[in-house]
């Protein structure tokens, strides 16, 4: 998912939007005071995960968020993530389900209350 965060962030730019990415690397230990860092600085937070949404990382990372740094958010957290279901084997049925850069533009926007 960092291809996909960079390729946003580099569409992002584009548009006058500068967007700082984290890859965690690790989930144990996860790295909280860097995402709570971030925030402080952005005031918002979208997660980009390959998993599905029930019980993820991002559901951790968004507990933990809300835990320590709910003061710093300017908008409600939000997460992009594979598509609740089984995943298909057709290439085309793949890419639908998982989370791509037109999307996690359109998501940071709408964050960032610019567009829907």
């Amino acid at each position: 998912m960092m291809k996909v965060a960079l390729g946003a962030a580099a569409e992002l730019e584009k548009e006058g939007i500068s967007a700082e990415v984290i890859d965690l690397r690790t989930i144990r230990p996860l790295d909280v005071p860097t995402i709570v860092k971030s925030i402080q600085k952005t005031n918002r937070l979208v997660i980009v995960e390959e998993q599905w949404p029930f019980a993820s990382i991002s559901s951790e990372i968004a507990y933990n968020v809300q835990k320590d740094a709910f003061d710093y958010l300017d908008a409600p957290i939000r997460r992009i993530t594979a598509a609740d279901a089984p995943l298909h084997y057709a290439a085309n049925l793949v890419a639908a389900a998982l989370p791509d850069v037109a999307r996690t533009v359109k998501l940071v926007k709408e964050v960032m209350y610019q567009k829907k």
